[in-house]
């Protein structure tokens, strides 16, 4: 979806200029001549950002700026003054303009602040795309059911939500539910506010499970051209969530047991140990306890995932 700009002067060559510049630079670009006739444009479309002049015919542009903010405190605004006075300037940014330019000015210099202006934007927009997802987590982790087993789940999960890093064993066949246990469990806790990271271990291959889970450093391996974060990392304060972990191969068992004895581990080709606060919750469809005793799982990990079995 492309970007909309509102370029608002009462100078008629000025705007059809900076439209015509901006067009061509892939922006979706409206005028307006006034402040009035602004507003009304806003209030009809979505508008991310604003170039708005600080002289209007009808209204001083503080104002507009102003009733921009009361509208939506998102919109972005470059005021545009033909006076280099700090008192302006400041009452401006006071008023919550993101930044402003002095007339005359070169057009590359706007463009510049446009651009850096729409990449804070697209930032705010795949925040706020980022909380309606998890609003929606949260608004699905409601478990319904009246039989003596249902409720049992659910004094379970308000029990753990308690708890800050108890780890949590989920287990049942697949499709009743165990990755919906999982976000009752994360967004009913404290970590609510932190990432939710979730991985299935059977749908990777173990080398690549390996750096998706610790991370790698650049060099550590042929197409590791940038070094790069794993979802423990990612997850910090929060919940890995790790999804039919009864396929997960046993050198990779053995990393998993440290992390939940320490709280740390190395990204691969890395030195240096980075420490975290996550809690892990684990699923599987597999009877675990079978597996310690055909030796194909960890017996001392088994016993650190379910100190709570759901």
């Amino acid at each position: 979806m492309r970007l909309s700009l509102l370029i608002v002067d009462d100078d008629e060559v000025m705007r059809n200029t900076l439209s015509d510049v901006l067009k061509k630079k892939g922006y979706d670009v409206s005028v307006a001549s006034s402040g009035n006739e602004a507003l009304s444009a806003i209030r009809k479309n979505i508008v991310d950002l604003v170039v708005l002049d600080m002289r209007l015919p009808d209204l001083d542009g503080i104002e507009v700026l102003k009733r921009v903010k009361e509208f939506d405190t998102e919109i972005l605004v470059i005021m545009m003054t033909a006076y280099s006075d700090v008192e302006t300037a400041v009452s401006a940014m006071k008023s919550g303009a993101y930044h402003y330019i002095n007339k005359p000015f070169e057009l590359e210099e706007l463009k510049l602040l446009i651009e850096k202006g729409l990449e804070t934007k697209s930032l705010i927009n795949e925040v706020r795309r980022l909380r309606r997802q998890q609003k929606g987590d949260y608004e699905n982790i409601h478990i319904h059911g009246t039989s003596p087993r249902i409720q049992n789940v659910r004094e379970l999960i308000a029990m753990i939500s308690k708890t800050q890093k108890t780890s949590v064993l989920i287990q049942g066949e697949s499709g009743t539910g165990k990755e919906l246990v999982a976000n009752a469990v994360h967004y009913s806790s404290k970590r609510t506010q932190r990432p939710l990271m979730k991985i299935n271990c059977s749908a990777i291959p173990d080398s690549l499970l390996e750096s998706e889970l610790f991370g790698y450093e650049k060099g550590a391996f042929t197409d590791a051209k940038a070094t790069k974060k794993g979802l423990f990392e990612l997850a910090d304060g929060g919940t890995v969530f790790l999804d039919e972990i009864g396929d997960m191969k046993p050198f990779l068992q053995s990393k998993i047991l440290r992390f939940l004895e320490t709280q740390s581990f190395m990204r691969v080709g890395g030195e240096r140990e980075i420490k975290v606060d996550v809690r892990i919750i684990a699923a599987t469809n597999k009877d675990l306890e079978s597996l310690v005793n055909e030796g194909i799982f960890r017996k001392d990990l088994y016993y650190r995932l379910k100190v709570v079995v759901i």
